[in-house]
């Protein structure tokens, strides 16, 4: 054990400071904003008219045949035909592609908001339309900005970020009166647990649980997202793009 009056060392010495680089200059501050700015500017117009919209959330890693890809195909399907919304994802493979697929095949509209990566993720070919963002913090807001209700199907890192970010906006109200389904209980059982978990920990309220739907019954989803729909939001009439802004239907 070292002594209490032993002199310790800073962590970084003070020849070596530099090397924490800190905030950048004001100048590389400001064109930061502006690209932000761009990018919310370019996922504004492009996804100005897609309509109301039912964002699915999953795994990019699932392929053709696997049950989860199969899942999502036929919530696609179903949001389309049972609903009329437009089905929105992140513009991937794996999930995100199926929930588009399925939408396509019941002739309902199908979105991407696709996400720049380093090994370069390509949109699906199930879109009728998609945006390709740089940021990932900017993509949420908008998978969230065009969005009545959220179906949230197995995934990764990814996944769990976007659902409980969702969640933690509709638990405090920032939005509200969205409903969030969460379906493949074979893997989110052990989620749901610790969902009850917390809520007998305190760090929860026990009505928070309810803000979440865990069913593997599309016919119990579709009435959920249904009810929500009905008893708290209106039709309107769907925006003309404005032909002086360049703007495209």
């Amino acid at each position: 054990m070292a002594s209490k009056n032993a002199k310790t060392q800073p962590i970084v010495p003070k020849d070596e400071i530099v090397w924490l680089e800190g905030p950048n200059s004001r100048g590389f501050e400001l064109a930061f904003a502006f690209r932000v700015f761009r990018e919310f500017l370019k996922g504004f117009r492009g996804l100005h008219f897609i309509g109301p919209c039912i964002t699915v959330f999953g795994s990019a890693r699932f392929k053709e045949g696997h049950r989860y890809y199969e899942l999502a195909r036929q919530v696609g399907y179903r949001l389309a035909a049972d609903l009329g919304l437009t089905v929105m994802t992140g513009g991937g493979p794996g999930v995100m592609e199926a929930a588009n697929r399925g939408a396509r095949e019941a002739g309902g509209r199908s979105v991407g908001c696709n996400i720049l990566l380093p090994h370069e993720q390509h949109h699906n070919p199930y879109l009728d339309k998609f945006v390709t963002i740089r940021y990932f913090f900017v993509r949420k807001v908008l998978l969230v900005k065009y969005s009545y209700a959220f179906v949230i199907l197995p995934g990764g890192f990814g996944t769990m970020d976007e659902l409980f970010e969702t969640l933690t906006l509709v638990q405090t109200k920032t939005i509200e009166h969205f409903p969030i389904v969460v379906m493949g209980m074979d893997y989110f059982r052990d989620l749901q647990a610790y969902m009850q978990f917390m809520a007998s920990e305190g760090t929860i309220s026990p009505e928070d649980l309810d803000l979440i739907l865990f069913t593997d019954d599309a016919d119990e989803a579709m009435a959920h997202i249904r009810k929500y729909l009905h008893d708290n939001y209106r039709v309107v009439p769907r925006r003309k793009p404005v032909w002086w802004l360049f703007e495209k239907s």
